[in-house]
């Protein structure tokens, strides 16, 4: 072994030896990787090898599809090793309509990325599985033609030999047994081999990823979770196929059937899934089994049977149980290592196999290229927070354990692990009528119920039970006023004698010149991409206060943390610390000046300007700013000072019709002034200027890199189809995919579906008429050249 290294890779799994594989194909040949045990020990092994391009976010379809890619055609050619791809198809079946729409929304998805899905009806299920029974009420299902199975070692030592052919190294029978930072922020590895140092290392350990974050210093959110899967003798009907099965799926009694030789292979997954060494993993655990244990899946197995009689008349061959990794979103960790210098994660899949060819591309262009190769929010590991804890690891863990077929419904919201952290207006927000969602661990109210049947938020790809209640919050924002808890932005404290240049070098736009003023910046990728987005509020040239995205706080703190190497300043997180109450509405003046002796009129306090003054005895930072296009404020306070001055609004607000409301009627209102949203609207893979937002650079256009690529505001007709836009449709002119809808919702101020769209091609070089395909049907989109609601912005100036 070498005693030194430009990359450690710690794990040789199939993730490991992806990131080792393609890391070496870009050139960076200096690469080590260690294994505790023998190449796929873990759960890559002995896992079924399912690959599949379903998805219904586009970054966790390129893994998946770069895989079935790399598996089916580079390996083989590139190395001459077999990898036995089965390119059979698979399908997945349904008795809901509501899955049916999922199934629709997902081909729609696929049209914009470039993979094709075909949905049937229950007719044809003959047509694609002769095996499966079509009663019990099924109505159809989704095809994937370009889906198949690998033989996940064959895959992994194709890999494996051809990186060591471009120089890598691996290391076999190799545990690490401690890891150390050196004084240059390299690390230093100790193993049962001898020491090794590294400029950077990679923690792709898979079921050993908690105990080697431990030894990094990085708490991981991932939990082992026991799956089997049975192994049928030879089936006569599966003998006499003149063709392979497609995989088949049915979501609703959460089982997998694929076809072994002249078997088959049943998996299933209870509701109630089985945390396994939640604390430790054995350290002699390598390519060991567990005992089954039938009884947790017997039920599953019967309903399978059903509709699949030949299941029945194959014997149990084997029955495989072993421990396969969950996150609390069962995404996997692909991305920097919180807080740690030179430190990768690559691990937390509960797919490895399907996802590893794909998410090893994805990090070693990442960490070439500085920068990841498209939209990273779905898999950055920075997307957990501390109050991701055991006890929410666990929770959530069994969670996405049991709803590993579950329909993903647009604005879904899941309760295990809940609450994780709650602002000091919780309780009140709750006695308000509050129905609360959850960012980034944060309570918030989605929206507040007016009626019974909308105490619990109903999912639907169409319009849901809480249509009604996020209108009526709309119309009285805009015609009263209305409180709401903004406390899960990220919000932090630049001080100190270099605040100005700091700043002013953070993103695109230039500091706020003058004491008091307000604006909002982008930090770019070194491509032009859109990384993060702060509103930039100057209280001196030695103070200046940031707020973001909630779903944004570690992303940004480490890249204030960074940037800061170069000036003298100091970064505070205070998310914890301060509160933010939105005061919104034609009324907000009128309901806040008799509680300051401050002077709030618009000549003293203008828009985009802050000020710090008192209500309730409390010290308050009053920014006069708004996102949904109505005149108030964002009054940030000491956290536990919070709850007076909602209290002391409320009274004051009772002769103002004072309401309230959510983040579903901040987002319809947003959109209803065409303003773009971080992490949906603004991503890496997209330029201000292509995302529409040139107002807030400062440097020349030619300065960043065009890919070509316009955002639109599109009003739609989707009355007829009783659906608003959501994230993921594809855009058409006529018969060609021309772009993307990034988010959507109904504006009730101004009675209109609205969605932001990203089209490849300018608009203005398109000469057919446009239309947005929703969960299978298209609805007629007219661009807006212009926002619908209050374009000049008048009623915020006012």
């Amino acid at each position: 072994m070498k005693s030194h290294a430009e990359i450690v890779i710690i794990g040789g799994g199939v993730m490991g030896v992806s990131l080792a594989y393609h890391l070496t194909k870009l050139g960076k040949t200096d690469v080590v990787l260690l294994e505790k045990n023998e190449l796929t020990a873990g759960s890559t092994w002995h896992a079924a090898g399912l690959c599949t391009h379903f998805a219904h976010n586009a970054t966790i379809q390129f893994l998946r599809a770069h895989s079935v890619d790399l598996y089916k055609n580079v390996l083989p050619k590139e190395t001459g090793m077999p990898v036995s791809f089965h390119a059979c198809g698979a399908m997945r079946i349904t008795r809901s309509a509501e899955r049916m729409a999922e199934f629709r929304h997902v081909k729609g998805l696929g049209k914009f990325t470039g993979y094709d899905f075909t949905v049937f009806d229950a007719d044809e299920l003959y047509d694609f599985h002769p095996l499966a029974e079509k009663g019990d009420g099924l109505i159809g299902g989704i095809y994937e033609p370009l889906d198949g199975h690998v033989d996940p070692s064959q895959a992994t030592h194709a890999m494996a030999a051809a990186a060591k052919s471009r120089g890598a190294q691996i290391v076999r029978n190799n545990p690490v047994e401690k890891i150390e930072r050196t004084a240059q922020n390299h690390w230093r590895l100790v193993t049962r081999q001898g020491v090794i140092e590294a400029n950077t290392i990679v923690n792709a350990a898979g079921t050993w990823c908690r105990e080697i974050g431990d030894m990094m210093g990085v708490d991981l959110p991932v939990v082992p979770m026991l799956h089997q899967y049975l192994v049928t003798e030879g089936i006569d009907a599966v003998r006499d196929l003149d063709r392979e099965l497609p995989i088949i799926r049915d979501p609703e009694e959460s089982w997998y059937v694929r076809q072994e030789r002249d078997g088959l292979i049943l998996g299933p997954y209870e509701t109630q899934g089985t945390p396994w060494s939640v604390d430790a993993v054995p350290p002699e655990f390598g390519m060991e089994l567990l005992p089954p244990e039938m009884d947790r899946i017997e039920h599953i197995v019967e309903k399978a049977m059903a509709r699949i009689p030949a299941l029945a008349d194959g014997g149990i061959k084997s029955v495989v149980n072993g421990p396969i990794t969950f996150t609390p979103d069962a995404n996997p960790l692909i991305g920097p290592a919180y807080g740690l210098p030179n430190a990768w994660l690559l691990t937390g899949s509960s797919m490895g196999v399907m996802e590893g060819g794909g998410a090893g591309c994805f990090l070693a262009q990442w960490m070439v290229d500085g920068e990841p190769p498209m939209d990273e929010l779905a898999v950055d590991p920075r997307r957990f927070g501390d109050y991701a804890d055991r006890n929410y690891r666990v929770t959530k863990a069994v969670e996405t354990f049991g709803k590993q077929f579950g329909v993903h419904f647009p604005f879904e919201e899941r309760d295990a692990g809940r609450p994780a952290r709650t602002s000091a207006l919780h309780q009140r927000m709750l006695d308000a009528g509050a129905v609360m969602g959850c960012a980034y661990g944060w309570e918030r109210p989605n929206y507040f119920y007016t009626c019974e049947r909308d105490r619990e938020q109903s999912y639907s790809f169409g319009r849901a039970n809480w249509f009604d209640a996020v209108a009526n919050e709309c119309r009285h924002v805009s015609e009263s006023v209305a409180l709401a808890d903004l406390s899960p932005f990220s919000k932090f404290d630049v001080t100190g004698p270099d605040s100005v240049s700091f700043v002013d070098s953070l993103g695109a736009n230039s500091a706020p010149k003058k004491d008091g003023q307000i604006g909002l910046t982008h930090f770019l990728t070194k491509s032009g991409g859109v990384y993060a987005e702060f509103t930039v509020t100057r209280f001196s040239d030695s103070h200046f206060y940031l707020t973001s995205a909630a779903a944004a706080e570690r992303r940004d703190e480490t890249l204030l943390r960074d940037h800061a190497n170069r000036f003298d300043v100091e970064i505070t997180n205070c998310t914890q610390a301060i509160g933010i109450i939105g005061v919104m509405g034609p009324k907000a003046p009128s309901l806040l000046q008799p509680l300051t002796d401050s002077d709030l009129s618009i000549a003293q306090f203008p828009w985009l300007c802050a000020q710090k003054l008192t209500i309730a005895r409390c010290e308050i930072r009053a920014l006069r700013v708004s996102y949904i296009g109505e005149s108030g404020w964002e009054l940030h306070a000491n956290m536990e000072k919070l709850g007076e001055i909602f209290d002391a609004l409320q009274i004051a607000g009772a002769e103002f019709n004072l309401g309230y409301y959510g983040a579903f009627a901040a987002n319809a209102m947003r959109l209803e002034k065409g303003y773009r949203a971080w992490g949906m609207d603004f991503t890496t893979e997209r330029s201000p200027l292509e995302a529409g937002a040139g107002r807030f650079v400062k440097s020349e256009p030619d300065s960043f890199v065009k890919k070509g690529w316009e955002m639109v505001l599109l009003a739609l007709d989707t009355d007829a189809i009783n659906a608003d836009a959501f994230g993921g449709h594809p855009v058409f002119a006529e018969s060609r995919c021309v772009g993307v809808v990034t988010s959507g919702a109904y504006g009730a101020r101004v009675q209109q579906s609205l969605a932001l769209a990203y089209l490849r091609e300018p608009f203005d070089s398109l000469t057919e008429p446009l239309c947005v395909e929703i969960t299978g049907q298209r609805v007629a989109a007219n661009v807006l050249k212009l926002a619908p609601y209050d374009p000049e912005n008048t009623r915020m100036k006012s």
